[in-house]
């Protein structure tokens, strides 16, 4: 089974977790994840399973046909590949089918863009003086490296450059709510990209000294409830299915000892 599912940033806001404390949340919209294509060792070297998410009203025609092909008619925005394997193509994958709710995740996204950035902005540079003559270089980068040995910069050297829109992932983050009503994850903190943008959400295992809060034990009690009578009125039924077949067969088996001894 896989672990990961393909989403969507929404906004951010305000909840409470596990402890009772305000923390700040990101919504993620985990709509349904269908299989596209599954991955084998012996054709193509590993094993993999593709996804597809989101829909949007033109897509390119190689993109429609693809889908097709796995089963499903809708016209898919993004496909990416995620580890783990799943038997069934064009099956579709729901949030609550890999995430609870205490459960520790990766999120991986692209960064906001903002363009060509000076080293104050990108790397915190603190700046030069504020005195003696330098009223007009505050957020000059200053000395790049020494002039005879070696006589050139660096490769690597933090300098002014293109900032952002880097592929971003932040760990460890709380599932803090799963709405499986509307396809909706909140996750503890914040996350890497602009609203609107694809994120990768990785299940990583659950958060270290998570207690549920009572209402969860309770709905997890009274979901057990519930499988447990289902299970006994399955029986149940079973049970007097069977007995009815049996006292429908009585009455031939009288008959026809009647007949044998007339």
């Amino acid at each position: 089974m896989v672990n990961t599912l393909l989403g969507i940033k929404k906004n951010m806001t305000s909840t409470y977790d596990a402890r009772g404390r305000r923390v700040g949340a990101t919504i993620l919209e985990v709509g349904p994840n269908f299989v596209t294509q599954i991955k084998n060792k012996d054709k193509d070297g590993y094993e993999a399973t593709q996804l597809g998410f989101s829909t949007k009203k033109s897509v390119k025609k190689p993109q429609v046909g693809h889908a097709k092909k796995a089963g499903v008619d809708q016209k898919l925005r993004f496909f990416r590949e995620v580890t783990g394997k799943v038997e069934d193509l064009g099956r579709e994958l729901h949030v609550g089918d890999v995430f609870s709710k205490g459960d520790a995740v990766k999120v991986a996204g692209v960064s906001k863009g903002r363009g060509f950035a000076g080293g104050v902005k990108r790397y915190n540079f603190a700046g030069g003086p504020k005195t003696h003559g330098q009223s007009d270089r505050h957020r000059a980068p200053g000395s790049l490296g020494s002039g005879t040995t070696p006589g050139r910069v660096y490769k690597g050297k933090r300098m002014a450059g293109h900032y952002g829109f880097d592929t971003v992932s932040v760990k460890n983050l709380e599932v803090v709510t799963v709405d499986k009503k509307n396809n909706l994850l909140v996750v503890k903190g914040g996350v890497p990209g602009p609203v609107g943008s694809l994120v990768e959400i990785t299940k990583l295992g659950r958060i270290k000294g998570y207690t549920p809060p009572p209402e969860e034990k309770i709905e997890e009690e009274e979901e057990q409830s519930v499988g447990a009578s289902e299970h006994q009125n399955v029986s149940e039924e079973e049970s007097s299915d069977t007995q009815t077949h049996r006292d429908a067969d009585t009455p031939k088996e009288e008959e026809g000892e009647v007949n044998a001894e007339s």
